[in-house]
C-alpha cells in the first residue's frame, strides 16, 4: 500500500502515519516528491484497510499496491531515480554510455582502452576483474590486481569504474575500487549477493538473468530496495531462445515494458544480446531509439587476442564511429550523450 500525503501535510502528521505504520509490524519507505509525500508501506502480507489509514491528518488517500515488487513500482514513485553516476544522472536526459573490454588482462590493455573509449565519448569503463564462465578451464579473471589496474584506469582518464561482483564475500573489496558494482547475469537471483550490495549506497547494476522474466528482474531490485539501496540501475541484456544466428534474443520490448512499471533506470547490453560485433551497432541505436537510459559495450583494442568475448567486442574505432550514430538517434527521442 501507498499513502499519499497532502501537499500541506506536517511533519508531525507525517509522523502519526509512519508511527502507526511501525506499530503493525511494518516499515515505511518515504517517497518525497517537489508536491507530496509518499509513504510505501513495507512488510507482511497482511491487508490494510485504507479507509483507516484514510482517517488520519494530512492522509490524502491510501492505495493498494497490486505488483509484488512494492519499492520498485510506479505507483511507490511516480517519478524517474535518477542514480549518481560522476555528475552524470543516469535515467535523466542524457544516455549514459558505459564502455570497455569483457575482462581486464593487463595494464597496457586497460589503460589503452580506457582513454580511447574516453576520448570517444564513453561516460563510464566497464572491465571485469572477476568473471564467471561455464567452463572451470576459462580465463577468470585477475581479481584483486585487476581492480587495482581498473582504479588506476580511472585516475588516469577520469572515468568511473562500472565491474562485476560475484558473492557476498567480494562486496567490500570490490566497493572499494568500483563506482558501480554489477550484477552479472547468471547472478541476477543470488538472493545473499543482493541483499549484500543493498546494504551499501553503491550504485548497482543489475543484469537480467538469460531465463528470468521482467517481473523477477523487479523482484531482485526489489531485494537490493528493501536492504536500503536506491541506486538500481536495471539492464536488459538478451535472453536465451532457440535463435542460434545471435549468443541471445535481444528483447528490446523489455525496455519499454520496463520503464512503464517502473522508475529504476535501464540500460542495454547490446554486446552480449548479440553476441557478434557486427551487430552491436544495429541493437545499440535499437536501444536508445526504445528509450534506455544507457548503454553498456564491450570495446577491445584487440578482439582477436581477448581472454573473453573477444567476438562481440568492438575495436575502438568502430566504436568511436558508432558513438556519432549514437548521438543523432538520442537527439531524434529528445535526449543526449
Amino acid at each position: 500500500m501507498i499513502i499519499v500525503m497532502r501537499s500541506d501535510a506536517t511533519k508531525e502528521q507525517l509522523g502519526s502515519v509512519i508511527k502507526w505504520i511501525e506499530a503493525q509490524g511494518m516499515r515505511a519507505h518515504l517517497s518525497e516528491g517537489e508536491e507530496r509525500t509518499i509513504v510505501g508501506v513495507i512488510g507482511n502480507d497482511r491487508p490494510i484497510d485504507a479507509s483507516q489509514v484514510e482517517r488520519f491528518d494530512g492522509v490524502e488517500r491510501a492505495v493498494p499496491i497490486l505488483a509484488p515488487y512494492k519499492l520498485a513500482s510506479l505507483d511507490m514513485q511516480p517519478y524517474p531515480t535518477l542514480v549518481p553516476l560522476n555528475g552524470l544522472k543516469v535515467g535523466g536526459k542524457q544516455v549514459a554510455l558505459i564502455a570497455g573490454p569483457c575482462s581486464v588482462e593487463s595494464r597496457e590493455q586497460i589503460m589503452e582502452t580506457a582513454c580511447a573509449v574516453k576520448i570517444a565519448g564513453a561516460t563510464a569503463l566497464r572491465g571485469g576483474a572477476f568473471k564467471p564462465r561455464s567452463s572451470p578451464y576459462s580465463f577468470q579473471g585477475m581479481g584483486l590486481a585487476g581492480l587495482e589496474l581498473l582504479a588506476e584506469a580511472r585516475k588516469e582518464t577520469g572515468l568511473p569504474v562500472v565491474t562485476e561482483v560475484m558473492a557476498p564475500e567480494q562486496v567490500g573489496m570490490v566497493a572499494q575500487y568500483a563506482d558501480v558494482l554489477q550484477i552479472g547475469a547468471r547472478n541476477m537471483q543470488n538472493f545473499n549477493l543482493l541483499n549484500a550490495v543493498g546494504e551499501t549506497r553503491h550504485p548497482v547494476l543489475l543484469k537480467r538473468g538469460m531465463m528470468n522474466t521482467m517481473e523477477e528482474l523487479l523482484m531482485s531490485a526489489e531485494y537490493i530496495l528493501a536492504q536500503g539501496n536506491p541506486n538500481v540501475i536495471l539492464c536488459e541484456r538478451g535472453i536465451r531462445t532457440f535463435e542460434t544466428y545471435t549468443r541471445n534474443t535481444f528483447d528490446v520490448n523489455a525496455i519499454a515494458a520496463l520503464k512503464a512499471r517502473t522508475h529504476l533506470p535501464v540500460v542495454a547490453d547490446p554486446s552480449h544480446a548479440t553476441g557478434h560485433w557486427q551487430y552491436v551497432a544495429a541493437a545499440s541505436l535499437a536501444a536508445v531509439a526504445a528509450g534506455a537510459d544507457g548503454l553498456i559495450i564491450e570495446v577491445h583494442p584487440n578482439p582477436e587476442q581477448a581472454k573473453s568475448d573477444g567476438v562481440q567486442s568492438l575495436k575502438p574505432d568502430r566504436f568511436a564511429e558508432l558513438v556519432v550514430r549514437l548521438r543523432l538517434v538520442a537527439e531524434a527521442v529528445d535526449r543526449t550523450l
